[in-house]
């Protein structure tokens, strides 16, 4: 039933969103209102008219704030919306009550509410505005205007439209529409002592950036933008970028970025979201600034020529955004092994020799190798990971439509899987359609068997990629950077050979060589059985993934990976 209930409100939703013209009709209707109230206040039309503007008002409220409630967000995006639709409303429900013979409660009523609402619409620009200047930096927090005092001012404003309407419709008392209004006012003023209270903070922060940032002097800036969702890029390097053990701060560019790697450090983080913000983060002190994507606003920063700009991305993969010309535009890009840098040239990319730095991948320092031949453990743990289906169909590698049949015959053969899609699988339909019945055939097979399966927020968030790794004995994923990764732990994987299949599957992505290869082809696993038997038992392709690890994660013993990033890094503050 509630999956039911959010799709019926979706699909309201975007009805709504999808006919711009409901606000319009919502103006016309309250407008029609207001004009026949006035010439005929009695007639069943001027109330007809009322009651479909007062409903469509709230309608389109709900269509709204449903969705963000059910999600737990807080937005004032509310506020000040709606605001002529509203006033017309409360114009009209007086105009009913003017034509009773109203007493000045009436009159009261309808003016503090229509008051109330224009004031809303005033402060809708200052708090919606308000952005966090900074965390982590001791006594220069700037506090916003509370978004949750701001929604409640619109829900109290309108309370105040619907109890006028009602109270001229029931002939009552507008004392409860005074009350609402009164209740508004408190809110209102509340609010503005906020907003005005953030206004001379954030000036009071601009002003004394420079000092700041010479107090804190960091050598480096980690620059990051990324969707809402994508704090992953951010969470595998901040833990490396600390131990370069040198002061630096965090640089994000949206709120739900900030809000995001927030979370993850305590490092210091500056929100700058225009061109010009960035300005006056350039310090003397500063050197360097680390990237871990190619997101378009890295260029505002790349702007800055006296900088040196290092690309670390968030994973090496055999993928066609891995040769992306957009990586030339950095002064280094630190890479995994000598497999990053040919890939340039395999897919005739021109780059120089000296913008790549080999430093492994230090995330891997954890991981375990094998603990023995796969052939002689009874019941081996595999990791299924298959990775998203990209922005567009060059870069579709996703196994996830062939997700449900893969986890089956894995069950079959007496496996405990442990499953941890993309963090972007459920941006496509399909792909959440098939992560929801992985997670039923898990649910169903371990209250039958008794396996202890990993999925679901145990295996996505509480676990690293590393702990996965750990816990498992082999891997069925695709073209992703996790295979390369699991090549340090000596264990055997397959992969699904979605865009190409057979030679020209291994010719684009060479990694395959080491995997178990079987074809996805509209959405069936084609040879999964076999590959499943052969990477299960013989384990046929050991040698040749002993062979690639150093081609794709350098020589570099586990011990010292760490240790080899760092001093590299270092090199670029001085």
């Amino acid at each position: 039933m509630p999956r039911i209930l959010t799709t019926g409100m979706s699909s309201l939703r975007y009805a709504f969103r999808a006919v711009g013209g409901l606000s319009i009709l919502c103006d016309v209707l309250a407008v029609a209102a207001v004009i026949s109230t006035l010439v005929a206040p009695e007639h069943i039309v001027s109330g007809l008219f009322v009651v479909a503007a007062t409903l469509l008002v709230l309608g389109l409220t709900a269509t709204t704030v449903v969705p963000e409630l059910r999600q737990g967000a807080v937005s004032s995006q509310l506020m000040g919306t709606f605001s002529m639709s509203r006033i017309l409303v409360v114009l009209a429900g007086l105009g009913i009550d003017l034509g009773d013979g109203a007493s000045w409660w009436a009159v009261a009523a309808g003016a503090l509410i229509c008051l109330m609402i224009i004031g809303e619409y005033a402060m809708r620009r200052p708090v919606r505005l308000a952005l966090p200047q900074s965390a982590n930096l001791p006594g220069w927090e700037v506090p916003l205007p509370s978004q949750r005092l701001a929604n409640w001012l619109f829900a109290v404003n309108t309370l105040g439209m619907v109890l006028v309407v009602m109270s001229a419709f029931l002939e009552a008392t507008q004392v409860p529409a005074v009350v609402a209004a009164l209740v508004g006012i408190v809110l209102a003023v509340l609010l503005t002592v906020q907003a005005v209270r953030y206004l001379l903070m954030r000036n009071r922060f601009e002003a004394n950036l420079p000092k700041i940032l010479k107090k804190l002097g960091p050598l480096f800036a980690f620059h990051w933008q990324a969707p809402a969702g994508t704090a992953y890029q951010a969470s595998m390097w901040l833990p490396y970028l600390d131990r370069i053990g040198v002061p630096y701060f965090v640089l994000v560019r949206t709120i739900a970025n900030f809000d995001e790697v927030t979370k993850l450090t305590s490092a210091p983080v500056i929100l700058r979201v225009s061109l010009e913000d960035l300005d006056p983060i350039v310090c003397p002190s500063l050197k360097a600034v680390f990237y871990a994507n190619t997101a378009v606003r890295n260029s505002h920063m790349i702007r800055f020529p006296h900088l040196t700009h290092i690309q670390l991305n968030h994973g090496d993969s055999d993928k066609i955004a891995s040769v992306s010309p957009t990586f030339r535009q950095y002064d280094k890009n630190f890479v995994a092994g000598q497999a990053a840098i040919d890939r340039f040239a395999k897919h005739g990319v021109l780059t120089r020799a000296d913008q790549f730095e080999i430093v492994g991948r230090p995330q891997l320092e954890n991981v375990a190798r094998a603990r023995g031949p796969i052939a002689d453990i009874e019941h081996p743990v595999v990791l299924y990971s298959p990775t998203w289906s990209g922005f567009y169909e060059d870069s579709d590698y996703s196994s996830l439509p062939a997700g449900p049949a893969i986890v089956t015959a894995l069950l079959e053969r007496g496996c405990t899987v442990v499953f941890r899609p993309h963090p972007y699988s459920r941006r496509h339909k399909a792909n959440g359609e098939a992560c929801d019945r992985i997670l039923e055939l898990l649910e169903a097979d371990a209250k039958e068997t008794g396996r202890p399966h990993v999925f679901g927020p145990a295996a996505e968030t509480e676990m690293s990629v590393a702990d996965c790794f750990n816990a498992s004995d082999a891997m069925v994923s695709d073209v992703s950077s996790l295979v390369s990764d699991f090549l340090s732990s000596n264990k055997p994987f397959a992969m699904a050979a979605v865009s190409a299949h057979g030679d020209a599957f291994v010719e684009e992505f060479p990694l395959a060589e080491a995997a178990y290869v079987f074809d996805m082809v509209d959405g069936a696993a084609i040879g999964l059985d076999d590959v499943l038997t052969d990477m299960l038992g013989p384990d046929t392709k050991a040698e040749k993934r002993k062979s690639l690890r150093s081609y794709y994660l350098s020589e570099t013993p586990s011990e010292e990976i760490v240790d080899r990033f760092v001093q590299t890094a270092r090199r670029f503050l001085v």
